[in-house]
């Protein structure tokens, strides 16, 4: 049995002290948007309660779908890289960046800096980058039987925009790294920021080249996709060589109650081998109403694809 945490976008705060200077960029709607709307709505009171109610859990993993900070300011990313070590160990989680934590020009380069750890492949795997390089993606981890590939769709936009981005790359790495999992006979984790589900956002926040991605999937197949971005509670699929792949969406890590969006949760999978194939248990645990803590929400039994096909 394997458990394996999904979390996103804690969007952590408050603010640092910010030099005027440092918004004379898009940063400068961001700073507008914290001050009138996120700054009420995401606490680090709920966040906090969330990682205890985890860390309770013990899982066995931790997938974080990005968007850490808000307008990537240096305090930020440096801020950020000192909760992660709250979190878990760069062995117990796997992290891929957001469209925050690449607001500007040159922020996700400062995010490599100081999150590399959690965004490497293990070795062995075919995807180590050279020692002294930024973190290549995607990268690859196998915990147990299940490995966990990473994708960057992060990428500094324009104004009002949010897209994410994936290079032809990445996708051919990721194609390769499916097929490798799957002569493993392991279960197979992919995770990113952006949906990569059609519309499942609106188009100034999409995955740009989706189809690509979806493409790749269903020559490969895969046993889970995980993301954030969205802020919402989804379950969705797109299309695999052996049935459809369940594509899972989380709640802000550290929203509050006064929100239009889910107050802060997280998911809870619980993966096991099931004869020739897998079964996989999901919890959904995080905040409802005022006055109660993280509890039990939801629980789903998600259908495998490869399970599909055993049977």
């Amino acid at each position: 049995m394997f458990k394996l945490v999904h979390i996103s976008d804690p969007h952590l705060g408050p603010l640092p002290d910010v030099q005027p200077v440092q918004l004379v960029s898009k940063r400068i709607l961001g700073y507008i948007n914290w001050r009138r709307n996120r700054a009420h709505a995401m606490t680090n009171s709920y966040l906090d309660a969330l990682i205890r109610d985890i860390h309770a859990q013990q899982p066995d993993h931790i997938a974080l779908c990005g968007d850490l900070v808000n307008i990537a300011l240096p305090k930020e990313v440096a801020g950020a890289k000192d909760w992660l070590a709250t979190v878990g160990s760069p062995e117990t989680l796997s992290l891929t960046p957001g469209n925050h934590d690449a607001y500007v020009p040159g922020a996700l380069k400062q995010a490599y800096g100081a999150w590399r750890p959690y965004m490497q492949s293990d070795p062995g795997l075919g995807l180590t980058p050279p020692l002294g390089t930024d973190p290549h993606f995607p990268f690859a981890r196998r915990r147990g039987n299940v490995t966990i590939i990473g994708l960057s769709t992060a990428k500094a936009t324009g104004p009002f925009m949010a897209t994410g981005h994936i290079s032809n790359n990445q996708l051919r790495e990721l194609a390769d790294q499916l097929r490798r999992a799957k002569e493993r006979g392991d279960f197979r984790v992919v995770m990113l920021h952006h949906p990569p589900v059609r519309n499942a956002t609106a188009w100034y926040k999409r995955l740009v080249g989706s189809s690509r991605f979806r493409n790749i999937i269903a020559e490969h197949g895969a046993e889970l996709v995980l993301h954030g971005h969205t802020h919402r509670a989804t379950r969705m699929e797109i299309n695999g060589p052996e049935g459809p792949v369940p594509v899972i969406c989380v709640p802000s890590a550290s929203n509050g109650l006064s929100s239009h969006k889910p107050p802060a949760r997280y998911n809870l999978f619980t993966i096991e081998k099931d004869g020739d194939g897998w079964s996989c248990i999901m919890e959904e645990r995080g905040f409802t109403t005022a006055g109660e803590g993280v509890h039990h929400i939801a629980q789903h039994d998600l259908s495998i694809p490869s399970l599909r096909q055993a049977a």
